[in-house]
């Protein structure tokens, strides 16, 4: 009767780890959040701003954020291709760079990429800057790749179906598909003349900065492309230049140090003169 109560008992325990390690399964998320801003370390020499392969790329600190189906305005879809985006930034004290990675199964014509910005202190939502709920909108600046033109275009918008390309283009757009791969980089100076539409980097300080990916054909049977609104996007995140280094602190130190050595000095001969 013991060894049964001991089998049992042992065939309790075994079921409830089982059932734990099932709910444990079922409840873990598919992706899991580790990155909430984009770092663009300052790189002294030329900047990888039209070469996604460069050697520099692989220095600079990575962040990775999740991407989901746009679902605030028709027409939408309710899968998409890239999961995620991996991004990083680099800039050079005049003009910024940031790269954009994601698996993309093919390469297509119409596969396409963006960054977002809010501009000014208007906060905006990001979608396409959208007045939703406690949020005004826009105004945001949107730069863009496709695949076909193989180009940068610098565009703005204040809501949905607002977007239209500025009058000046200042955005330069360089892709590169490698192994189910694409790496695009986008570039542009750090400021611009255009403080109305385009959004402005000052190094050190944090801005908000979001994602879209259009993957420009679908291998799923039965799925459209992506194309319009029928993308994957992100929310706002963080984006941030690195300042110059403050080498302040060291010329205070060596200002003290020379104040110290003079008054030392003064001091010295004054005893001198006494004795």
């Amino acid at each position: 009767m013991a060894r049964v109560r001991r089998v049992g008992k042992r065939w309790w325990v075994g079921a409830v780890g089982l059932l734990g390690l099932c709910v444990a399964a079922e409840v873990q998320p598919a992706y899991s959040q580790q990155s909430v801003a984009v770092r663009a370390a300052l790189v002294k020499g030329s900047l990888p701003a039209d070469d996604p392969t460069a050697a520099a790329w692989a220095t600079a600190s990575v962040s990775e954020f999740p991407m989901s189906p746009q679902v605030h305005w028709p027409v939408r879809i309710t899968d998409v291709t890239a999961k995620s985006v991996k991004v990083r930034g680099l800039h050079d004290g005049t003009t910024v760079a940031i790269m954009l990675e994601y698996t993309d199964p093919s390469e297509d014509p119409d596969d396409a990429a963006a960054l977002e910005f809010m501009v000014g202190d208007t906060k905006a939502h990001f979608a396409h800057g959208q007045p939703m709920a406690q949020v005004e909108g826009g105004p945001v600046n949107i730069w863009y790749w496709k695949n076909k033109d193989g180009k940068g275009a610098d565009l703005g918008a204040k809501g949905f179906g607002t977007l239209k390309p500025h009058s000046h283009q200042d955005v330069k757009a360089k892709g590169v598909y490698q192994g189910g791969v694409w790496k695009v980089v986008f570039s542009r100076p750090l400021t611009t003349e255009h403080l109305a539409e385009d959004t402005q980097f000052k190094p050190g300080v944090f801005g908000n900065i979001a994602f879209a990916v259009w993957d420009g054909k679908k291998m799923e049977t039965g799925q459209p492309k992506e194309k319009g609104s029928e993308k994957a996007i992100s929310s706002w995140w963080y984006f941030r230049a690195d300042a110059p280094p403050d080498y302040s602190p060291y010329m205070y130190a060596l200002l003290a140090v020379a104040l110290a050595l003079g008054f030392e000095m003064v001091l010295v001969r004054r005893l001198k003169k006494g004795s």
